[in-house]
């Protein structure tokens, strides 16, 4: 099937997505971000996404090499947006712009998702906005955010989806992530369209490089579990329910969770409670979150119950384990 089976009156709403790059911004990861929306656009035979094409100060950025982007709007004339992806690239330790942060930090309390690839995150970082998130960035960047910002969770990861923030790695790392916006939204299959268009046939998870991976850790061939723990890995903060992940998987609720007690020996709902716990311990580990900013990075809606949680699965309470 080449296009989206979707009847013309039942087309989804259009999600409009701002794209801001900054000067010397890679174009790998750039493309790895847009293209993607392009190609669901054309497979589906109409406009899932409006890319909307940003800038600071309202002249054309250019890239670390030749491309230069022309922006559709400046900054604070930028039309309502649904989500944003901020792109950097080479040396961002002097990067500083107020008038950005304040920016961001308004269209995140207008609900807008914010995402950074590769240096993105930084700025996302340095306007205050990924405070009790679970982020990651270019290993490029990593080491000296850190020293910086020390109580940021920052994981060596592809993509990390934290709620409203999406943070990326850079280079074909995008690929990965939009495969994963698109799979939630319009599900598995066609995300799979999309994927192969650009020959980007073997998906890798956000925790780890290659889809081998997640099979290897999961411990099944079958794509429709798959599928679904690779929705649970991309939304530990915001847990998906069981709808939904059926939805993602192509399959009914019934017979997903069929799938996860035949060949998983649990429920895929007892299976994602599970994954977001070994997730809570690995901060408790290697974070100093207070308990309730760990609660809520892996979906609990506090930290009582999240402690009952826990407890219940690892024996000891989380204050106790650290």
């Amino acid at each position: 099937m080449s296009k989206m089976d979707m009847r013309s009156d039942q087309s989804p709403k259009v999600t409009r997505i701002g794209i801001l790059p900054i000067a010397n911004f890679a174009v790998m990861s750039y493309a790895a971000t847009v293209e993607p929306l392009r190609a669901a656009n054309l497979l589906a035979g109409h406009a899932l996404y409006e890319v909307v094409h940003l800038a600071a100060d309202g002249l054309p950025v250019r890239s670390s090499g030749a491309a230069v982007v022309p922006p559709d709007a400046q900054i604070g004339d930028a039309p309502r947006l649904d989500m944003l992806f901020l792109i950097a690239g080479g040396d961002i330790s002097e990067y500083n712009d107020a008038r950005l942060y304040k920016w961001l930090a308004r269209l995140a309390r207008e609900g807008v998702a914010l995402g950074g690839v590769s240096g993105g995150p930084v700025i996302l970082a340095r306007a205050g906005l990924m405070v009790g998130r679970r982020m990651t960035l270019h290993w490029e960047y990593a080491e000296a955010l850190a020293e910086l910002s020390p109580d940021l969770v920052i994981e060596r990861t592809l993509y990390v989806i934290d709620r409203d923030r999406m943070t990326c790695a850079g280079g074909t790392a995008p690929l990965d992530m939009m495969h994963a916006l698109i799979a939630r939204q319009h599900g598995a299959a066609f995300a799979r369209q999309v994927s192969d268009w650009f020959m980007h046939t073997d998906i890798r998870p956000p925790v780890g490089p290659q889809r081998a991976g997640l099979v290897q850790r999961v411990g099944t061939h079958t794509p429709a579990i798959l599928d679904a723990v690779e929705a649970m890995e991309s939304h530990v903060a915001d847990p998906l329910d069981l709808t939904q992940l059926a939805a993602i998987a192509g399959v009914s609720a019934r017979q997903l969770n069929r799938l996860f007690t035949d060949q998983l020996q649990e429920p895929a709902m007892r299976y994602y409670r599970a994954l977001r716990l070994d997730r809570a311990q690995s901060l408790l580990r290697n974070s100093s979150l207070p308990l309730t900013q760990i609660a809520l990075a892996t979906g609990f809606a506090n930290s009582s119950h999240f402690s009952r949680a826990y407890s219940a699965r690892f024996g000891q309470a989380p204050s106790r384990y650290r």
